[in-house]
């Protein structure tokens, strides 16, 4: 009898402390925002690093509420990602060698074959420190000559995120042979290859 007590004692003080650092970790993540055209195109990247949690695919940097995706356009918002990651396991540096990895950074009037401002890139800092990283990513970037022409992506103070309907969650996952057909024509990762190689992801 003593025995059983002491194992149901154990197993419960053991459940109080694994939830316990469940929830320290909640609590010590932290957000990075990036727009990079298709949201459907940047989840997929960072959603397979280790110590990203979740990645959301939304709209950012707009004007009124609750966009949609029938009217974030009209509304002023761009096509982003919220990223939620645990910093003791990667770094908001390592999050933007990612980022620069997906797109066309020269390019602000769209992202390969999705043209217009809602499809522009861009880095939403969330703090001081994130946005000096981020302008020291930008101008290391610059400096490399790794394209032909400036870098242009502009880097911006984070304000309201709203998630995108459900339907384009994890949109890779739920359709990939959409996906796929989409990603190719849009010629995303022919221009990739071009600059970083075949293992730009």
């Amino acid at each position: 009898m003593f025995r059983a007590k002491f194992i149901i004692n154990l197993l419960f003080v053991y459940i109080l402390l694994m939830a316990n650092l469940d929830s320290y970790g909640q609590a010590n993540l932290e957000k990075a925002t990036f727009a990079g055209g298709c949201f459907w195109c940047m989840e997929p990247p960072f959603e397979k690093l280790k110590g990203v949690t979740n990645v959301v695919a939304g709209y950012a940097a707009g004007s009124g509420e609750n966009p949609t995706y029938e009217d974030y356009a009209q509304k002023g918002y761009l096509e982003a990602i919220e990223v939620s990651f645990n910093p003791s396991e990667i770094t908001y540096k390592d999050l933007l060698d990612t980022f620069w990895k997906q797109i066309n950074p020269t390019d602000d009037n769209g992202q390969f074959c999705d043209r217009g401002p809602q499809y522009k890139p861009a880095i939403f800092y969330h703090n001081e420190e994130q946005k000096r990283l981020a302008e020291e990513s930008k101008r290391a970037l610059d400096e490399s000559k790794k394209f032909n022409t400036p870098v242009n992506t502009e880097i911006l103070p984070a304000s309201a995120f709203y998630p995108a309907e459900a339907y384009h969650q994890n949109y890779y996952k739920t359709h990939p042979l959409q996906y796929k057909f989409y990603r190719f024509n849009c010629g995303r990762d022919r221009f990739l290859e071009k600059i970083w190689g075949k293992n730009h992801n």
